[in-house]
């Protein structure tokens, strides 16, 4: 039996919490950080050091060991194509699969590799803001925070970036299917876009065994010849994640970012006057208003929350965006602070699945604002931005702005 007290109804897609979530954060912060959302089924923990705790508690983990997708679940038949690629994701395994899938990308993605693209955007920032309408308004979600990392990522991997309109297409579509209460075309659509996303990467793959370019996409390639590291369906999977991670949270934190430094007023270039502060203001940015506010583990064996115990099987969420504005771990949570001596912020995740490109999507932040604000420090928004319909990725359905 659930507490009544501990019981939270909150529609996820209404209105007023979409633009501000925060507001229901901080009422749960003052209640009970650990509650039960209806509207999700399942255990949320809203708290600061519980989620940090819990992120690397390998008795959690992201294995669904009961059904899909490790597992055909009966009324999942539409969804074969989707499932197919999430089996294969390292995002969705455990040890040793997970050990083995991070291992072959890792090294693509630690600091010292990603540092030498930094000249690659900043050249690319600066060609974007070249290509801007000097006396017009433009939306910089997709004439500048998308080309980035979706460039950038193709790039890195070995992926065409002329094809860069289907891969978001793909994305977006594959993405949707982290919104509750889903409609069946949303799913039949996601399930389209995994069959289409993956008959493209069997068929660049084929094509790519036979080139000499130094990319990841060749490295993986080798691997898999090899026949012992590495199946199809993982090649497929790891592929599809790269490009949908490698983008999608970057694109949503460039656009909460700038419109963060925005609503600071001032002199925006302040923020970036050296490496350092440029730094320091980004990783605030990544704290005060992160791009994925909910990641969900399986408990493997009985897991005590505090006011009730987890059974093995159920799902907890995380809850990411709360976490970061925690008053019980950080002075002012709702105060945008970079280089606040608490800075510990939980957006990349912790633990095992500590997100693998967290290094590149700091770098492409960093690089890409500094560029920004110090082509167009006299920027500024046409029309007050509004969040997107979709909690788990918290970004902006636009950033329409001008410059002059």
């Amino acid at each position: 039996m659930i507490a009544r007290s501990l019981t939270i109804s909150q529609d996820p897609q209404e209105p007023d919490f979409v633009q501000d979530p925060y507001r229901f954060y901080a009422l749960r912060h003052r209640a009970s950080p650990v509650f039960y959302w209806e509207q999700y089924g399942m255990w949320c923990v809203a708290g600061y050091d519980q989620v940090n705790g819990l992120l690397r508690d390998r008795r959690l983990g992201r294995e669904n060991r009961w059904g899909a997708p490790l597992n055909p679940v009966e009324g999942r038949e539409h969804l074969s194509d989707f499932d197919r690629i999430e089996s294969g994701s390292l995002l969705e395994r455990e040890p040793p699969a997970h050990s083995r899938l991070r291992t072959l990308v890792n090294r693509a993605f630690v600091s010292r590799s990603v540092e030498r693209l930094r000249p690659r955007i900043h050249a690319l920032a600066h060609q974007l803001i070249d290509a801007l309408p000097a006396d017009d308004a433009f939306d910089l979600l997709p004439s500048f925070a998308t080309p980035i990392p979706l460039t950038v990522i193709c790039e890195l991997l070995g992926v065409p970036v002329t094809r860069a309109d289907d891969l978001l297409g793909w994305s977006h579509a594959m993405c949707e299917m982290y919104v509750p209460q889903r409609a069946r075309e949303t799913e039949n659509r996601a399930n389209r876009a995994s069959a289409d996303f993956g008959a493209f990467l069997t068929a660049h793959i084929a094509e790519h065994r036979h080139s000499t370019t130094d990319d990841l996409l060749s490295a993986l390639i080798a691997v898999r010849d090899t026949g012992e590291k590495l199946t199809d369906d993982e090649l497929i999977s790891t592929c599809v994640l790269l490009l949908n991670a490698g983008h999608e949270a970057t694109v949503h934190q460039t656009g909460n970012a700038v419109k963060t430094i925005l609503d600071q007023g001032g002199d925006p270039r302040r923020f970036f006057a050296t490496p350092e502060a440029g730094a320091a203001t980004v990783e605030e940015a990544l704290r005060f208003d992160a791009p994925l506010h909910m990641f969900t583990r399986y408990a493997y064996e009985d897991i005590d929350l505090g006011p009730v115990t987890l059974k093995p099987g159920e799902q907890v969420a995380l809850l990411l965006g709360a976490a970061n504005r925690d008053p019980s771990a950080f002075e002012a949570p709702d105060q945008f602070r970079p280089g606040r001596a608490d800075q510990k912020n939980v957006s990349f995740g912790a633990g095992l699945h500590f997100c693998i490109g967290a290094p590149l999507a700091r770098l492409e932040l960093q690089e890409s604002l500094a560029v920004l604000f110090s082509r167009l420090p006299d920027l500024k928004l046409r029309q007050p931005p509004r969040y997107r319909n979709s909690y788990h990725f918290h970004g902006l359905e636009s950033l329409v702005a001008e410059s002059g």
